[in-house]
């Protein structure tokens, strides 16, 4: 029996969808914690493999990202992908700690900002499966870890495109991926593919 690659991820679909009643930025905010859980759980598996020799940059394919988070590094600089993944999940959880831009009391408003920042973070997080994707795949095929991979990103890709949370642009280093999310997608929805 073949071991199945999606970890039932044939509802997800539904599951990025606004609850009814539900308030967006909210929806988002508890959507962003769990993605960052997740991604930092898979970085914590690469750790063995994902290596200062073994990627000496963060790269996805042809793209190249440097960090910059305007603090503690304020000039974008290239860096191996593990310094880089340590610089970024370190910066989404100071962001995601900080209660003037995530307020954690219920019915507090959200600052002006809140939609632009979650949309750098979104974009940051992506970077993390497109490195993944490309330079690390066969290592979660060999640990057998593929399928959360893939159920991982099939949601975190079905969310943003929900909520237009990355630019296209951003999401070319894993276009055919996305594609093929996307097409899965609406065939299990029974919509026409174009």
């Amino acid at each position: 029996m073949e071991r199945q690659k999606t970890l039932g991820s044939s509802d997800l679909w539904e599951q990025v969808k606004l609850p009814e009643g539900a308030n967006e930025d909210e929806w988002i905010a508890i959507a962003v914690i769990d993605f960052f859980n997740d991604l930092n759980l898979l970085t914590m598996a690469l750790k063995d493999c994902c290596t200062r020799e073994t990627c000496p940059k963060m790269s996805a394919g042809l793209y190249t990202f440097a960090w910059c988070d305007g603090f503690r590094v304020k000039v974008a600089t290239k860096m191996s992908a593990p310094d880089y993944l340590e610089h970024l999940m370190t910066w989404v959880e100071g962001e995601l700690n900080n209660e003037t831009f995530l307020p954690v009391e219920v019915g507090a408003p959200f600052p002006p900002n809140y939609r632009k920042g979650m949309r750098v973070i979104f974009k940051r997080l992506f970077r993390v499966y497109a490195h993944v994707f490309h330079s690390h795949f066969k290592d979660f095929v060999e640990g057998e870890a593929d399928a959360h991979l893939n159920h991982s990103f099939k949601h975190f890709i079905y969310f943003v495109k929900e909520f237009n949370l990355i630019d296209p642009p951003e999401l070319e280093p894993l276009k055919e991926l996305v594609s093929l999310c996307m097409e899965q997608g609406l065939r299990s929805k029974g919509k026409k593919v174009a």
